[in-house]
């Protein structure tokens, strides 16, 4: 009986560390934890990643590319400068930028994940309103 349960678990730890190596870039999700803020400078804008198979966040990233722009209304040249804050939260990740109109802004974002060998890379879409 106890081999039965042996063999059960170390199946199960099989089966866990097999999911895990197959998990890729495709798993990973970039949102924007307020999706809507005021036009502005100095403007703090939050992102969140998740692995998108657990739910859980992803708190270990380095986020080496950051990019605002206003590419869904048509301005990709209207580019902002972007410079990380400290975040109190995990699997957030924040930043200070100026959206100096109303309209939509798209973040693009690379991250290396720490067991992944290929960037992470995200748009998240905020809309600054007036």
């Amino acid at each position: 009986m106890l081999s039965k349960f042996t063999t059960a678990a170390v199946v199960a730890t099989l089966l866990l560390a097999a999911s895990a190596a197959m998990a890729g870039v495709g798993d990973y999700a970039f949102e924007p934890v307020n999706p809507e803020m005021k036009k502005g400078d100095d403007v703090t804008l939050a992102v969140r990643l998740t692995n998108k198979q657990t739910g859980k966040p992803v708190s270990d990233a380095v986020i080496f590319r950051t990019r605002v722009d206003m590419a869904p209304d048509g301005m990709a040249e209207m580019e902002s400068a972007v410079a990380p804050l400290p975040s109190k939260e995990p699997g957030v990740y924040v930043f200070k930028t100026d959206l100096p109109m109303a309209g939509r802004y798209q973040v693009t974002l690379s991250a290396k994940l720490q067991g992944e060998s290929e960037t992470v890379t995200g748009k998240v879409i905020v809309k600054a309103t007036k």
